[in-house]
């Protein structure tokens, strides 16, 4: 489907470069090796395997393109048995590739590469309650001071529970840990008046003690570890062998890779939405008092959606 894409409000960095997006698509119902070969079919560029179940789709239209089977078993399998075990779980193991940075430009490429990819059989996260596949957009900071990162986590926080709502989240994603909402803690500290003083230390630290896991839907700590690598491995040990980047790790809730109503244009648009909410700091001023009001009553936690859906809803429509 095609979908007109939205700029950002801030589409460059600090130092003027574009501000580009990685995107990561977990999908079934193709082989790693199959889909390099149908991304070099469809993007042009050399298949090169790299490693067992790894392959690397180099000088495509979209940049080098890694394709490689989701699985943290992949790196340690050994022998011919646990290989064939390895291989017998591909009915709910994702295959993923994952582009370089790109223009945002470039995304409808990216979408009609899906498309084809779908023609040939792959299949998402509708076809099975356990097939917990998804999308990740990597997106660049404009910049790397508490300006350019605590606006865009305290409207995400504050539009998360009003957001899962209206993009309909596949159920079998509820049930996965990786897409948990923020805790409410972490909310309280975004929300007090005091963080209007903080600085980029100050989140850092906000984020360890409230919010110290990657399981979430906005990842911030690739952007900590970017910033404060000895820090974020201390507070959170498994970000030990993960990658530090300047970007938004955001994790979209499912993947409808064959579904034709469903683009990786429109997620980005929604991406845009919030970015959109970050910028107006009279409607977030209003949900932090708000979220402050509720906090302070005996209301149970799911009243918040419906507290905050009148403010959220007189906003632009979410795409």
């Amino acid at each position: 489907m095609a979908v007109l894409l939205d700029d950002l409000p801030r589409t460059a960095t600090r130092d003027g470069t574009l501000r580009r997006v990685g995107i990561e698509v977990e999908c079934g119902g193709v082989t790693e090796a199959r889909l390099a070969e149908i991304a070099a079919e469809r993007l042009g560029g050399r298949v090169r395997q790299t490693a067992d179940y790894v392959y690397a789709v180099e000088g495509s239209a979209l940049g080098d393109i890694e394709v490689l089977l989701d699985t943290a078993l992949r790196d340690v399998v050994e022998g011919r048995v646990a290989r064939l075990g390895l291989d017998l779980g591909r009915a709910v193991i994702p295959v993923e590739f994952v582009t370089e940075p790109i223009p945002p430009a470039q995304i409808p490429e990216v979408d009609r590469f899906c498309a084809e990819l779908a023609r040939q059989g792959a299949f998402g996260t509708q076809d099975g309650i356990a097939l917990g596949f998804g999308v990740h957009l990597n997106v660049a900071l404009p910049g790397e001071a508490v300006a350019d990162i605590l606006p865009v986590l305290t409207a995400f926080a504050l539009c998360e529970d009003w957001l899962r709502d209206r993009m309909q989240l596949d159920g079998s994603r509820r049930l996965l840990p990786f897409v948990d909402p923020y805790p409410a803690r972490l909310l309280d500290m975004l929300c007090d008046p005091a963080a209007v003083q903080w600085t980029v230390d100050d989140l850092a630290e906000a984020y360890f003690k409230a919010s110290p896991t990657r399981n979430h839907g906005l990842d911030a700590l690739p952007i900590l570890k970017h910033l404060f690598p000895e820090r974020t491995v201390a507070a959170v040990p498994a970000m030990a062998e993960k990658s530090s980047r300047p970007a938004w790790h955001y994790r979209l809730p499912d993947c409808r890779i064959d579904d034709p109503d469903w683009s990786i244009g429109r997620e980005w648009r929604r991406w845009v939405w919030v970015e959109e909410l970050a910028a107006d700091t009279g409607c977030v001023d209003r949900l932090k008092a708000l979220w402050r009001e509720y906090r302070a009553g005996p209301l149970p936690v799911a009243r918040w959606l419906s507290l905050s859906s009148p403010v959220l809803d007189a906003r632009r429509p979410l795409p």
